[in-house]
């Protein structure tokens, strides 16, 4: 008898042995995953890319969760359940679905295949192609998770959206909307209309003015930028008494937090969880043609750097993704 061992299955993935700029990922071969008892194995056709990404690219982010290099980025996921492990009930092989697995630890949606807990999962609209599904998960449920389990949103509240043209905010703008809720959306002149027609009530160019000269007596802000141009900071301004300031990135600073105080207005953190359930409802609205994904661009896997280069310009609308090859 032969002792020979059947070679290990590889797949091809992005990978970087080192922080730093988009320059550092390259297309490498790495074993293909197996599924454990309640995942299952995904074969990859689309993966969004978020800025989650490129700032766990450069060292902040999420890098702190995945540690020193070499590691796949990517939590955005969309393609066909190629095999399940034990235990799986929910999903079957030849099923098209879509995810965020793992968040926020190493998903490695930048590869072929990818395993995941299968109720991290939820299937694709019928309408939705996989590019147009990977660009879904991460920001529709950062937006969902915001609105729904953060701030509790109803019906005839004011609701802010800062950054409301990119990934998270375009989702922000719908389901706001969705809730019944006076949707007041920042972004600069060209996007007014696209936003007006995807539930913005009112818009407010930030580029021509400081948009809390503009805006009072929010309920809720889901504020988007962050620290740049003291963005969290200026949107306490914006609230009334009692109101609640989601801070996405970077979280509640000091200053902030001190801000809000004095206020009398809620500030904070927020980090998004996975959540196959709640993709699921999302995914019916998609279906239904309630909300809609934007995709800005679709990049092939080996130009991985140039997405991320796009990505990190702050100048895109909706979602960049990349298309996984077989």
């Amino acid at each position: 008898m032969s002792n020979t061992q059947s070679p290990v299955p590889t797949m091809t993935a992005v990978s970087q042995s080192a922080l730093g700029d988009a320059d550092v990922l390259t297309l490498t071969s790495v074993p293909r995953p197996r599924p454990l008892p309640t995942e299952v194995l995904v074969r990859v056709e689309a993966a969004g890319v978020n800025p989650v990404d490129w700032k766990t690219r450069a060292g902040a982010g999420m890098a702190h969760v995945l540690g020193a290099p070499p590691f796949v980025l990517g939590w955005d996921v969309a393609g066909v359940v190629e095999e399940v492990g034990f235990g799986v009930t929910t999903l079957a092989p030849g099923d098209r679905v879509f995810g965020m697995p793992w968040f926020p630890r190493q998903a490695g949606a930048y590869a072929q295949f990818v395993t995941t807990p299968s109720r991290q999962l939820a299937r694709i609209p019928a309408n939705l192609t996989f590019e147009e599904a990977a660009a879904v998960p991460l920001a529709a449920l950062t937006a969902w998770q915001a609105l729904v389990d953060a701030a509790h949103v109803q019906a005839g509240q004011k609701v802010v959206v800062t950054a409301a043209a990119g990934g998270v905010g375009h989702f922000a703008v719908q389901l706001a909307h969705h809730l019944g809720a006076e949707v007041v959306a920042v972004a600069s002149e060209r996007h007014h209309d696209w936003l007006r027609a995807h539930g913005a009530d009112e818009v407010v160019d930030y580029t021509q003015t400081r948009f809390e000269d503009e805006i009072d007596g929010a309920d809720v802000v889901v504020e988007l930028v962050g620290d740049a141009d003291d963005t969290s900071a200026r949107a306490v301004d914006v609230l009334r008494p009692g109101g609640i300031l989601v801070a996405v990135p970077g979280g509640v600073s000091a200053r902030v937090a001190e801000r809000a105080q004095a206020a009398g207005v809620r500030a904070t953190p927020f980090l998004v969880e996975p959540d196959g359930a709640a993709l699921a409802t999302i995914a019916g609205l998609l279906e239904r043609g309630v909300v809609e994904v934007e995709v800005a661009a679709v990049y092939a896997l080996d130009d991985v750097a140039e997405a991320h280069k796009a990505g990190e310009t702050g100048r895109t609308r909706g979602k960049i993704v990349l298309r996984v090859d077989h």
